[in-house]
């Protein structure tokens, strides 16, 4: 899952970046408005958090930007803006949550999971298709046949957006922007030796290739 963190604070960012990549996240780092407004375009990140106290644009101006645009990645706003009218005046111009500095990390990320949980229609921390179960919390899968299986980081991010979105076609450039930073971007051809492993641990239909076209899990018979 990719997440962009637009925050002009370097110390902050320093901060969250390592919190959020253990946390699962392919972390991209914006700190300015007009750069972070292009980059929650350009970039199309799974969710977004916005300082409101940027340089060169306001946060609230990028976040009604995106939304007028028809930009409706889910967007949680970061900011020492937190008295009851700002709160206001954010949720309103479209963001989805609103934390006000300082904070607990673990509440950030738990907004997170539950902003992502919210948008992808989830009402638990658990992702489950055709038997198999993902644990978003303890980045832990359970197997159809009961096993458990401790995955990579990279495996977990895979399997998470294959699961968030299991009845669409993946390419393989798809999936490694959603896996990995830009900066750690693999030639696509490592993502089928990811889907490969998956294949291993859960069986090899779980996963079909669409010629030319990609990866997608097989439907799930026993919805």
């Amino acid at each position: 899952m990719k997440l962009l963190l637009i925050e002009d604070d370097q110390q902050l960012t320093d901060a969250l970046q390592p919190l959020l990549r253990e946390a699962g996240y392919a972390v991209e780092v914006s700190h300015d408005g007009i750069d972070g407004e292009f980059l929650g375009n350009e970039l199309q990140p799974d969710l977004i958090v916005l300082d409101l106290g940027l340089p060169g644009k306001n946060g609230l101006d990028v976040l009604r930007s995106w939304r007028n645009a028809g930009n409706r990645t889910p967007v949680l706003v970061l900011t020492a803006r937190d008295a009851w009218h700002e709160r206001v005046d954010g949720l309103k111009a479209g963001a989805d949550d609103y934390l006000g500095k300082p904070f607990h990390s673990q509440e950030l990320l738990a907004r997170l999971e539950a902003i992502a949980r919210r948008h992808g229609g989830q009402a638990s921390n658990a992702l489950s298709w055709r038997g198999v179960t993902l644990d978003t919390e303890r980045q832990q899968a359970t197997a159809a046949d009961g096993r458990t299986i401790e995955l990579t980081a990279i495996e977990f991010r895979l399997l998470r957006y294959l699961m968030q979105h299991p009845k669409d076609v993946h390419s393989k450039t798809r999936l490694s922007e959603h896996v990995y930073e830009e900066e750690q971007q693999k030639d696509s051809n490592v993502i089928e030796v990811y889907i490969n492993r998956l294949r291993q641990y859960f069986g090899k239909d779980f996963i079909e290739t669409r010629r030319g076209q990609g990866y997608q899990l097989a439907a799930d018979t026993q919805a």
